[in-house]
């Protein structure tokens, strides 16, 4: 009995390493993927000098959640393009680390919207729907179309 046992806790033990090094090799690769959907500006935004309503998402391209928001963000790129500045700050590097401490961010990913003057009117945690991003924007004074 107690030799049969050995052999599976070595059968789930191999098992659990093996599924390890899966989900770190998986993750390498969607981190490098998305590391060209994310674009990172180094640029503060306490001062909005664009005339324009700003979202900021801070997260990073290692959080799911945080690629989930990729489409949201390219779709405001493209259909929002005159009306709203979109920033990602990956919060997990040297670069984006002090933007997280800026907006006191918990969690990532975290959204925070701007006004055209640069103040925070709004700020989300977690992913955030592309409809339910745009009803916050129109707050702001962001058209629609």
């Amino acid at each position: 009995m107690i030799f049969r046992s050995n052999k599976k806790m070595k059968s789930f033990n191999l098992l659990g390493i093996l599924l390890l090094v899966l989900l770190i090799s998986c993750s390498e690769k969607t981190n490098a993927d998305s590391s060209k959907a994310l674009e990172t500006k180094s640029a503060s935004y306490s001062e909005n000098t664009t005339g324009k309503v700003t979202f900021i998402e801070l997260g990073s391209v290692g959080c799911v959640p945080c690629q989930a928001m990729v489409p949201v963000m390219d779709d405001m790129r493209k259909e929002l393009a005159d009306q709203v500045e979109v920033v990602f700050h990956d919060v997990w590097t040297e670069e984006g680390e002090p933007f997280g401490r800026q907006y006191g961010i918990r969690v990532i990913p975290t959204q925070v919207f701007l006004d055209k003057e640069g103040n925070e009117y709004y700020r989300h945690e977690g992913y955030f729907a592309k409809e339910e991003v745009y009803a916050i924007l129109k707050q702001g004074g962001v058209e629609i179309k």
